[in-house]
């Protein structure tokens, strides 16, 4: 069996909107694996940005219990779990989020600098992270120099250089062309490959093919 690196135990979440409650996310089971890549689909408002959120230490359940190595989320403070999302999982978004005044080596170097790493260390660190994505030669490019390929890309490498035992993406190939969605699902599968926990978040079903595990989600509901 493949490491476990989070597990949901019946975890909720609801929110409350005047006199109406919503539930974003139904009681889910849901072990997390090294070694996998899991892609978890759904249509827009359905839960699955719930369901990340809660694997990222983005937010707390409701009810029930998430459990990242070892660790209960709920019995942490805030700046604790911060420091777990530093330190334990690499997040990749839709909007890539890279910081246009940065070259591709200084974005990649942030977290390392969050974390107080040194500065030679930091600079190989990255450096071997754009070399994991092929993006070697683009280290010294700005964001507005590379295609939204490149760009996302350059995303996974800085996800990568904590070097986190879990990658969460969200939507991380909803603006790019078919292609350059490919090329990213086939970096993410190399990634499961060597023993990372991988999960991605989509509506789209042509990224359903690259999945070692497929989960559905619909009205808050997760299925296997």
């Amino acid at each position: 069996m493949s490491r476990i690196i989070a597990t949901l135990q019946q975890a909720t979440k609801r929110y409350q909107s005047g006199d109406t409650e919503i539930v974003a996310l139904q009681p889910t089971d849901l072990e997390v694996r090294a070694g996998e890549l899991m892609v978890i689909i759904g249509p827009s408002g359905s839960g699955k940005t719930t369901l990340l959120s809660l694997l990222g230490c983005v937010i707390y359940p409701t009810e029930g219990k998430v459990n990242i190595k070892g660790t209960y989320t709920s019995e942490l403070s805030e700046k604790q779990l911060a420091r777990l999302r530093l330190q334990e999982i690499g997040f990749v978004f839709q909007s890539i989020n890279l910081i246009a005044p940065l070259t591709s080596l200084e974005n990649v170097m942030l977290p390392l600098q969050l974390s107080k790493v040194k500065p030679a260390e930091a600079k190989a660190r990255a450096e071997a992270a754009l070399a994991s994505v092929n993006m070697t030669d683009r280290q010294k490019f700005m964001p507005k120099e590379l295609s939204g390929g490149q760009q996302q890309r350059v995303a996974i490498a800085r996800a990568l250089v904590t070097n986190p035992e879990m990658v969460l993406c969200d939507e991380p190939t909803a603006s790019l062309d078919i292609k350059s969605a490919e090329v990213i699902m086939e970096e993410l599968r190399e990634l499961a490959r060597q023993n990372k926990a991988v999960a991605v978040v989509t509506h789209d079903p042509r990224l359903e093919s690259f999945a070692d595990r497929l989960i559905r989600v619909e009205n808050g509901s997760v299925v296997e």
